[in-house]
């Protein structure tokens, strides 16, 4: 018995032929998955982004009401842990470089033995005092982040040097080492296709190559669309280039398979934490708006030699809690009480649903819940989003520990039962977005699969809202979350919690597309006008007070100093909305000329 999983970062399920034969993506390799597995069409993932979904991973339950971004805490289960200590040789190949930062540190530890490949993203890997060379470029967000990874692409020299080749190298040197033996877990897992979509050209050669007619943009902020047309057609490019290159280390995968002859006895599970926005909703990324179907609803292929089942679907819904479960079950190793996934064998074998509800979100942000058909995604009652508090005995962000500020006001907390009796803090939590912006929504994904049409139903919310709340319960969230999202903690739901009425105006607001910046006045001062010149100029400086203080206070002018108010708008709904940039526009354009520098 043997066991294999292919973890992909940020994979968008509709660039995936199995799932759209239409999608013009070059993926023979997940055809060839396709046909040899079996294809989940109702495959979502959970809490969010990156660690929150591993910690699932770890301990096949939620995390996200409880917790932000951080490590595994002392209290929880962790699958890869388990297996080892039922005598399961467990490894873990990866260039997830949040794995060896202070919100990831204790994961790759939890694995036997651990390759970590170096050089993806931001990943501190190369040391340099002088600047790298900065391309033409629209990237908003230069941080530390995206400096380095200018740093890193200088020591990529060629695809056998790209650290996703290099991971699946690890991870296939482990397979081929421990081929001919018994009871073991691998785990190959790249940060790609994440962005930066940074593949070998060779992969974007298929596309057409790169469109140098338009400044660079494969790391798109997390924002709304205000590119061209060639400019969002590269990203895509650029995109599927590296979702084909995924594909052809998938294909390294599948020929180990067939070389050291492993169907017969090994599970192998192919999956990614979740998907990405490229122009779809009017969006890049994820995170900021909520979690659309392009971001959560994720791609899964299972195969269970147990069952003999390859080349069909199944449509039961299922998550990320259950891929834990599942390989306990394969092992023969028990899952805990603290578990709320569940193994997918009878998935596979007859077709047994194993939940009739999935619930989804980001600490602080949207808590959503499907039933495969419909999606309630439920934003907080109020603006502020608050209460707020994070419950956890490893105070660390994703990049460092909370702040003395943080600690101080920390309280301790006694817990829940899935803390095994031990206390916790409780600290105030911040996330940098405001659900109260987007409103609460319902689709249909039966008739508005694409999710266009958000629907004012209060039936259908009163039972999706209902069903969220027996979640909740189920999950022990914490009293601050009903408040924060205006549900009852005891009793039922009743007409005065639905929100999709009373909130549909902002929702209509905020789905609405980025207008062009052809329609804003152009005026020697003008949302043209870099940031930092409007707020190094007092009468501009006023205009933006007055409107919109949040734009003249705290990091908004060290982040984007550089680029025009235009493009730092796009990021910022809630905050800066398009009808009160046109009203700055306005009064931008009243002012006199004083030799205003202007930029893009």
């Amino acid at each position: 018995m043997r066991a294999i999983v292919v973890m992909f970062d940020s994979l968008n399920r509709r660039y995936l032929p199995p799932y759209d034969p239409d999608c013009g993506t070059a993926a023979p390799n997940f055809e060839r998955l396709a046909r040899s597995s079996v294809r989940f069409d109702n495959a979502y993932g959970g809490s969010m982004p990156c660690m929150p979904a591993r910690r699932e991973l770890h301990t096949g339950r939620y995390n996200f009401l409880h917790r932000g971004w951080g490590p595994i805490e002392p209290f929880d289960d962790s699958v890869p842990q388990m297996l080892g200590e039922a005598g399961v040789t467990t490894h873990l190949a990866t260039d997830h470089m949040h794995y060896w930062e202070d919100g990831g540190a204790t994961y790759h530890t939890r694995y036997g033995t651990c390759s970590l490949i170096r050089g993806q993203q931001g990943d501190p890997w190369k040391g340099r005092v002088a600047d790298p060379e900065v391309p033409d470029s629209l990237r908003v967000q230069r941080s530390g982040t995206w400096r380095q990874d200018r740093i890193n692409r200088e020591y990529l020299n060629g695809l056998a040097d790209h650290p996703q080749t290099r991971t699946f190298g690890a991870g296939l040197e482990f397979v081929r080492d421990n081929a001919r033996e018994q009871r073991w877990f691998v785990q190959i897992e790249t940060f790609d296709p994440h962005e930066p979509f940074f593949s070998d050209p060779s992969f974007l050669d298929v596309y057409g190559g790169d469109d140098v007619s338009v400044p660079e943009y494969d790391w798109p902020d997390y924002a709304q669309v205000v590119e061209s047309d060639a400019v969002r057609a590269n990203v895509r490019r650029h995109y599927a280039a590296l979702v084909s290159m995924c594909d052809a280390s998938l294909g390294r995968v599948l020929d180990a398979m067939d070389e050291y002859a492993l169907w017969s006895d090994t599970l192998l599970i192919v999956c990614t934490d979740h998907g990405f926005l490229l122009g779809e909703q009017g969006w890049w990324g994820k995170s900021v708006q909520p979690w659309y179907d392009e971001t959560i609803h994720t791609p899964l292929f299972v195969w269970d030699p147990r069952t003999g089942v390859r080349g069909e679907q199944r449509d039961r819904l299922v998550q990320t809690i259950d891929l834990g479960p599942t390989l306990l079950d394969f092992f023969g190793v028990d899952r805990t009480p603290d578990m709320q996934g569940a193994s997918l064998r009878e998935v596979i074998e007859a077709d047994r649903p194993v939940r009739e509800y999935a619930i989804f979100g980001a600490f602080g942000g949207h808590v959503s819940i499907t039933d495969g058909r419909y999606v309630y995604m439920r934003a907080c009652r109020e603006p502020g989003n608050r209460p707020l508090y994070e419950h956890t005995l490893m105070p660390t962000h994703m990049r460092g520990f909370f702040s003395i500020d943080e600690l101080s006001a920390a309280t301790l907390d006694e817990g829940f039962s899935f803390t095994k009796g031990v206390p916790v803090l409780r600290t105030e939590g911040h996330v940098f977005t405001d659900p109260f912006a987007f409103g609460t929504l319902l689709f249909d994904l039966e008739n508005d699969p694409r999710q266009q049409h958000p629907l004012v139903d209060d039936e259908t919310e009163r039972r999706m809202a209902s069903a969220l709340v027996q979640m909740l319960r189920q999950s022990e969230a914490p009293g601050s979350q009903y408040e924060r999202l205006g549900l009852p903690q005891v009793g039922p739901v009743e007409d005065n919690h639905l929100l999709c009425a009373a909130q549909h105006e902002q929702v209509l607001l905020a789905r609405r597309q980025a207008p062009r910046i052809e329609e804003f006045p152009d005026s020697p001062f003008s949302v043209r006008t870099p940031v930092k010149e409007l707020l190094n100029h007092p009468p501009a400086a006023e205009i933006l007070r007055r409107h919109c203080t949040p734009v003249t206070v705290g990091p908004f002018g060290r982040v984007c100093g550089e680029i025009p108010l235009y493009r730092a708008a796009a990021g910022l709904v809630g905050v800066l909305p398009w009808d009160v940039l046109r009203v700055i526009a306005a009064d931008l354009a009243e002012l006199p000329p004083a030799d205003a520098p202007t930029a893009g």
